[in-house]
């Protein structure tokens, strides 16, 4: 609430890195919407513009952002380094998504007549960010939101609002008007008077399943504001009718442990051939037994960090415990090696005799197995979920891959590659609670602008020719 200090401290250390109080939904949407007429006049060349020198004062900072991401989140050094090359390259792919989808156009129409398909920006949009990639998933939706010609509020997560802050200078930095990009620090507090409030024209979230569930149900009777949910899963990674194990373990952790298992896309089941069980979990084992689990800036360079904060890891913790007191079979004990600190190790379940399957997202390093007999029978443990983000098989048959594609439940579908990693260059989005059927990264374009169609003409030439009485 306003009046509440925001405090963020680095996962890995406990060390306050950021401060600064609680702002006002009221005021920043406020100003978002005196500045939007403006800025929606310019002419899309401007703002083409504008967002490129965005980019290059991102890739002038990159080193400092690149620092911070690493320690506000606790993820090692590389992987920051890569958020920050995603957020500078997603402003020539949101130019060329917005060219492909959202351009002007004409359309065939009769003689003398014109059909004209252009876009308009909705208005001021809020955008809600997680901590997992604090610069790249909210930048996703901010940079073809102002690119259509539209305002934003930006609240990000209370666990890294000095990365938020971050990017919003950069916005400044470059020359968009800071009216146009407006930082809201807050909480959850925060977040609900402004995905509530009356004068902004849509929502643009990416977060849990919760969350976008309760926003679904306040947005049902707003119709006119544009709502766009972009949520977890609970994907499976199938294994099948592969000779090379050691390159399904590695798809298999990477797909699940990869950011400390903090991605939506992240395996949080893994499916099995009962032949290749023992083998595999063998070969995923001693993978795992040589990850290194670091300080961000350790050297060597470590696979992954703590996760987010210690009630993340407490939360962890509790739930590998309860998936075994509900018949699951610890394969790898999930650790904490340092008591006071969110650093957990990968843990392994085999929840094929459990007494009931818990249908959750387990945002953390937690990967559950399922020992099935048939093709069919792993396509239907997989399908076998409320949620529908991403999927992979790894298997060495083509056909088995199409049987795969064509029946499995998800919007993201792989072949002998992780789970995670999506192209910004594509779509990105799924089914059932992981969405609303408004897929981000190339597809923002479609809920940053709706479409205008004109029928055009130079004079006024018109008659009519039927059901009138003589003159």
């Amino acid at each position: 609430m306003a009046g509440q200090e925001i405090i963020s401290t680095e996962p890995a250390t406990g060390a306050v890195l950021w401060r600064r109080m609680a702002g006002d939904a009221d005021a920043e949407v406020a100003q978002a919407r005196r500045s939007w007429p403006e800025w929606a006049a310019r002419p899309l060349a401007y703002r083409i513009e504008a967002l490129r020198r965005f980019a290059n004062v991102v890739r002038q900072k990159a080193d400092a952002f690149t620092d911070l991401i690493a320690r506000e989140t606790g993820k090692p050094l590389w992987e920051a380094r890569n958020e920050v090359d995603t957020v500078i390259a997603k402003v020539d792919i949101s130019v060329t998504a917005f060219s492909e989808r959202t351009g002007q156009r004409r359309i065939d129409a009769p003689m003398n007549t014109r059909l004209a398909l252009r876009h308009k920006p909705h208005g001021v949009l809020a955008v809600l960010g997680p901590y997992n990639f604090p610069a790249h998933l909210p930048n996703g939706h901010i940079v073809p939101a102002l690119l259509a010609g539209n305002a934003v509020v930006f609240k990000p997560s209370e666990k890294t609002p000095a990365t938020g802050s971050f990017l919003v200078d950069c916005f400044h930095a470059a020359g968009i008007p800071e009216g146009c990009v407006r930082l809201l620090i807050g909480g959850a507090d925060e977040g609900k008077a402004l995905a509530a409030h009356p004068d902004i024209d849509g929502l643009l979230f990416t977060g849990s399943a919760n969350t976008g569930i309760a926003l679904n149900r306040q947005f049902a009777t707003r119709p006119e504001k544009i709502l766009a949910l972009e949520m977890g899963g609970n994907n499976p990674i199938v294994v099948w009718n592969t000779p090379d194990l050691y390159s399904a373990a590695v798809l298999v952790v990477q797909s699940a442990f990869t950011t400390a298992g903090q991605r939506c896309t992240a395996a949080r089941r893994l499916i099995v051939d009962q032949n290749l069980y023992e083998p595999l979990i063998g070969e995923i084992n001693k993978l795992i037994g040589r990850l290194i689990i670091g300080e961000p800036h350790a050297d060597p360079a470590p696979f992954m960090g703590p996760v987010i904060d210690n009630d993340a890891a407490d939360m962890l913790t509790e739930s590998f415990v309860a998936l075994s007191t509900m018949g699951g079979r610890p394969l790898r004990h999930m650790e904490r090696p340092i008591e006071s600190r969110p650093f957990l190790t990968p843990g392994l379940i085999d929840m094929t005799g459990a007494s009931e399957k818990v249908d959750v997202e387990l945002f953390g390093p937690i990967l559950q197995v399922f020992r099935v007999d048939t093709f069919e029978e792993a396509i239907a443990e997989a399908n076998d979920t409320r949620y529908g983000l991403s999927a992979s098989l790894v298997g060495q048959d083509p056909k088995l891959y199409d049987q795969f594609w064509a029946n499995i439940r998800a919007g993201i579908v792989n072949w002998n590659r992780p789970t995670n990693g999506a192209s910004s260059s594509a779509p990105f989005g799924g089914i059932g609670w992981s969405g609303n059927h408004r897929p981000s990264a190339y597809y923002a374009a479609d809920y940053c602008a709706y479409p205008v169609v004109s029928s055009e003409a130079d004079s006024a030439r018109a008659s009519i020719g039927l059901g009138l009485r003589d003159a």
